[in-house]
């Protein structure tokens, strides 16, 4: 059972709903067509992560991307 885990940031630059599905549609088709996975059987999980939770070179996203 392939489970796949999609993170993203959150906030203002959520995806949509539409946008969520898509994804989840998109990757299930992927490993459908590139590994031959029952797509009854792949997870796929969004996650939204707030941008004071991420960081990268020692800031947060958020700090990063108010310069």
């Amino acid at each position: 059972m392939p489970f796949i885990n999609i993170k993203l940031t959150g906030g203002s630059e959520a995806p949509s709903k539409e946008q969520k599905a898509e994804l989840i549609k998109g990757v299930t088709e992927v490993m459908v067509r590139v590994l031959n996975k029952n797509p009854a059987s792949t997870v796929v999980i969004i996650e939204e992560i707030d941008m004071d939770n991420y960081g990268l070179g020692g800031e947060s996203i958020t700090e990063r991307r108010k310069k």
